[in-house]
């Protein structure tokens, strides 16, 4: 890692920061968008409830958990502005995609309307859902970079479809920032047009908590589920579960179903696991509180991801995902393409084809291409580089980047991924990824 520091001194965040968190010393997180991390004040709470679920088993898991859990969900029901009855823990995002698709009833005709970037574990689960009930799916359509009212008429569009075949469209999902590529969603004006034409909303808020600000009270959606452990800085393993009461009847059960099948006390036990980062809300609240707050924390890290983003696409010569309104990137991520040229890969599989065949060695399809640059870049980054982000896509005839700003980051940080980034696709031209 280099020795260029933060220019701004008077600033808490920047590689200052580091020393807060557990990171090895040669490592660069630019990637904290994929599994998050938290600070030592966080692990030192995160340990000291395993610590008493171990003194005590018995104890702590029948009587003390559930009293420190309401104060746990108490805590996000505040930081989210809604009443403490419609907020519950749950592993992760996913987890709480399938308990609403899987409590909600279908009918005959009844649709699940998705967007194209979906998550994929989440499309899947559509699928699931699809083939073992009567429901049907129907996809919004587009290409980045779009813009939010486009986006908004879309899905407009398609319920109209759908409405016009004798179909009813039960519930669309959407996300708040999408994985990838890391944009922001309008996930507000979409709210609204569920509202709007009678269709339940499920935003998946994976991305949302710790990045973006949320009044669920106001925004009002059917269904929200956000990641804890990703941006709000708890251990992995930790996910908010908003459901307003109107709709708390159609949330039957947990999933896996469990000891708290009952009216009222559906998610309160769901079984033994360590749930120990359900408890870790509070004191990652602090922590961000210490460094100036959420506001804080959000400047902060939209600035880093916007003017970083810029700097490496122009070390790189490329550039930034964005739309004409500037409102995909009002968020954590910033998307950069890269300076590879996916049809020079392909060609590179022709040119060496011959050479793979006396060697013995198994034909490469084009259609292999994307996939395997994809994952040997992985692999590169990760494990020779330190760093950087295997969450990479293919779109717009070439290979695109996401790089996560956080607190613990600062410009020289964005820098070294350029570097690193540069030298990844010169491998990649010579045909490494080929070899490997």
């Amino acid at each position: 890692m280099g020795e260029t520091t933060n220019t701004n001194d008077s600033s808490p965040f920047g590689r200052k920061l580091r020393k807060d968190f557990l990171f090895d010393d040669d490592y660069i997180n630019i990637n904290h968008g994929s599994f998050g991390t938290y600070p030592k004040p966080v692990q030192d709470a995160f340990r000291h409830w395993q610590n008493r679920a171990e003194a005590r088993p018995d104890q702590f898991i029948r009587y003390d958990f559930p009293v420190e859990l309401r104060r746990s969900r108490a805590s996000m029901a505040d930081y989210l502005n809604v009443p403490f009855e419609t907020v519950v823990f749950v592993p992760n995002a996913t987890t709480g995609v399938n308990t609403v698709l899987r409590n909600l009833e279908y009918d005959d005709g009844d649709v699940i309307v998705y967007f194209a970037t979906i998550y994929g574990a989440c499309e899947k689960t559509v699928k699931y859902i699809c083939e073992t009930t009567k429901a049907q799916e129907a996809k919004v359509e587009y290409t980045y970079p779009v813009e939010d009212e486009e986006l908004v008429r879309k899905f407009k569009e398609v319920v109209a479809e759908e409405n016009s075949a004798g179909r009813k469209v039960k519930v669309a999902i959407f996300d708040v920032v999408v994985s990838m590529p890391g944009v922001r969603m309008p996930f507000e004006a979409l709210t609204e047009a569920c509202r709007e034409l009678g269709v339940l909303s499920l935003i998946d808020g994976a991305h949302g908590v710790g990045q973006i600000e949320l009044d669920l009270g106001k925004l009002d959606p059917d269904f929200f589920i956000s990641n804890c452990h990703k941006w709000l800085l708890t251990p992995r393993g930790c996910a908010i579960f908003y459901v307003p009461l109107r709709n708390q009847r159609l949330m039957r059960s947990t999933v896996p179903t469990s000891h708290g099948f009952l009216p009222r006390q559906n998610f309160a036990f769901v079984g033994s696991d360590d749930w120990s980062p359900f408890l870790c809300v509070e004191p990652a609240l602090a922590y961000r509180a210490a460094l100036g707050g959420e506001a804080a924390i959000r400047t902060y890290c939209e600035t880093l991801a916007r003017e970083g983003g810029l700097r490496v696409a122009a070390l790189l010569g490329t550039e930034v995902l964005e739309n004409k309104a500037g409102t995909l990137g009002k968020c954590f991520f910033a998307n950069v393409r890269l300076p590879l040229d996916l049809s020079a890969c392909e060609a590179l599989v022709a040119a060496k084809a011959g050479e793979r065949e006396a060697a013995g060695k198994k034909a490469v399809g084009r259609e292999e291409v994307p996939g395997l640059v994809k994952n040997w870049a992985a692999r590169m980054t990760a494990k020779e580089y330190g760093g950087v982000s295997g969450a990479d896509r293919v779109w717009r005839g070439g290979w695109w980047v996401r790089l996560s700003a956080m607190v613990y980051l600062e410009m020289a940080d964005f820098e070294w991924a350029a570097g690193v980034l540069k030298k990844i696709c010169e491998r990649a031209e010579e045909g490494e990824w080929l070899e490997s």
